[in-house]
């Protein structure tokens, strides 16, 4: 372990350059914010869809989600599967509520809902968690691949190298570079994981009983009981549900794709897209980790296994190819977060301090705003290796400001008397208990699982939601009927023929998700 022959370093460079020429080809039609922001919003049902996968399948997956399948088991892939749940809510309730308000970002939505006040507040812990959490953890896992090979390579240094990369094409060609090459590195992710899946597979000689004889207990089941430390039954009931609305529906690197939609149809059947394709994680970077307990037994740092696997069981050339697809996955997230952290600081910061402001410097400060944030990224993600591990350190910060945001969403979206005074206090009050919650657990004065804690913190904001809208200032005083459920939003255009309808394809990704949890139960 440790080298690459050069023809992988060839297939490595090559897919660079073609990012690289995507990223100067979009660029050039790149004139204005709407371009930069959401490329024109032209994108499509396919696009929208693979982007979607791509710019989710990073850190996360490969490295967390394979080490923790290594070390504990599958069932952290229940982030994965379980992903059609909050897609398909906002397939039928929130897309075309987002396209109809024609918003930018996320948290234009909360002004509209509510006040300014939420939508300062939800944008500025997004902004921090996209660079601190979601880009950052992306150029770290990045960069413990790429030491994997080149054990010379300072963390810091190549941290910094894979964010230039990404820097680059993000900020000069947009959304629709970003969705564009994402499109093409969900391709080579899906063919490289596979590659990968089906040699491990053949060093058990396809045989599931081996597979399974060669694991501890329970370690591939989705299910586990209350006690178990990486995922308990009511963690997978209560907090991964929430957990996914948070990321698939309120995430602005994530929805920025939906909003760039050309309409409400492309966009509800790339949503859809999206959770089938959640689905193969499960099968083709998950169980990987669980192989390679037999195939390499000693492996003590989960975040090394799928790097170690790579470098071990491969041969030349196909190295070449699962470890662009690794690379892919990186960029992915590091270019969307690049792109939407940047669309937040312009569109809900920049552009109400000057209202005068034109397209083209709106377009020129985004991709200030890009570089900067490009480079707070790099600098910090050396730090994440001070947390026990990736995984971990997503558990962490994700936990803490999810409950309250879902509140303001998904109990707003159905609760049309909530008052402004209401979601303030909900953010303000979620957030601080929430950090309260993360010291106790880690101080040891309180045992309960992050994931419980999430659906806990939940019920004490929709508490706090629900008492401050009855009894506190009643100050809402626009019209949100627009911005709120009502039952015609879950209809189809009329018209549309059964197989291209989303509500069939909802129905069918449920059975999808039922049988997973059926066979690994």
């Amino acid at each position: 372990m440790g080298t690459i022959h050069n023809i992988d370093l060839y297939i490595i460079a090559a897919y660079f350059l073609v990012v690289l020429a995507i990223g100067v080809w979009v660029g050039l039609k790149t004139k204005t914010g709407e371009d930069l922001f959401l490329g024109g919003r032209t994108l499509t049902w396919g696009v929208i869809g693979a982007s979607l996968f791509a710019s989710n399948i990073s850190s996360t997956t490969l490295i967390g989600l394979t080490g923790a399948a290594y070390t504990t088991g599958i069932a952290s892939s229940n982030y994965e599967w379980l992903a059609g749940v909050p897609l398909i809510i906002m397939a039928a309730v929130f897309i075309p509520i987002y396209l109809r308000a024609q918003i930018t970002t996320v948290p234009e939505y909360l002004e509209m809902r509510y006040d300014v006040r939420s939508r300062k507040i939800f944008s500025s812990v997004t902004i921090v968690t996209s660079v601190l959490v979601d880009m950052a953890g992306g150029l770290y896992a990045g960069a413990i691949v790429l030491q994997v090979f080149f054990p010379e390579l300072s963390l810091t240094y190549t941290a910094i190298g894979l964010a230039l990369v990404a820097g680059f094409y993000t900020a000069f060609g947009g959304l629709k570079a970003v969705a564009y090459t994402d499109t093409l590195q969900a391709i080579i992710l899906v063919v490289g994981c596979s590659i990968l899946t089906y040699m491990l597979f053949d060093r058990l000689d396809f045989s599931w009983s081996m597979l399974t004889s060669s694991v501890p207990d329970n370690h591939l089941s989705v299910v586990r009981p209350m006690d178990d430390p990486t995922l308990p039954w009511l963690g997978t009931l209560v907090g991964v549900p929430l957990l996914g609305f948070w990321y698939w529906v309120t995430n602005q690197y994530v929805t920025q794709r939906v909003l760039a939609a050309k309409n409400v149809q492309h966009a509800r059947w790339g949503a859809m897209l999206g959770g089938f394709l959640k689905i193969l994680p499960l099968f083709i970077m998950v169980l990987p980790g669980a192989m390679a307990i037999s195939i390499l037994p000693n492996i003590e740092n989960g975040d090394m296994v799928f790097p170690t696997l790579v470098a071990e069981v491969l041969p030349v050339g196909v190295v070449g190819i699962v470890l662009a697809g690794l690379v892919s996955a990186i960029m992915s997230t590091v270019d969307s977060t690049l792109n939407s952290a940047s669309t937040l600081v312009v569109v809900d910061f920049v552009k109400p301090r000057r209202p005068g402001i034109s397209d083209r410097e709106v377009a020129k400060i985004g991709r200030i705003c890009t570089i900067v944030i490009m480079l707070i990224a790099a600098l910090w993600a050396p730090q994440i290796a001070n947390f026990g591990g990736l995984w971990t350190y997503l558990q962490q910060m994700f936990a803490i400001i999810v409950p309250p945001v879902a509140v303001l969403f998904l109990v707003g979206v159905f609760y049309r008397t909530a008052t402004p005074t209401a979601a303030f206090w909900t953010l303000i009050l979620g957030f601080v208990l929430g950090i309260a919650m993360f010291l106790a657990r880690q101080s040891g004065l309180l045992d309960m699982h992050f994931s419980v804690g999430v659906g806990v913190m939940f019920a004490v904001c929709t508490a706090i939601f629900v008492a401050v809208s009855k009894f506190g200032p009643q100050d809402l005083k626009q019209d949100v009927s627009a911005l709120v459920f009502d039952k015609s939003l879950i209809a189809e255009k009329s018209g549309t023929s059964i197989f291209a309808d989303y509500r069939v394809h909802a129905v069918l990704l449920v059975i999808s998700m039922l049988w997973v949890l059926v066979t690994f139960w």
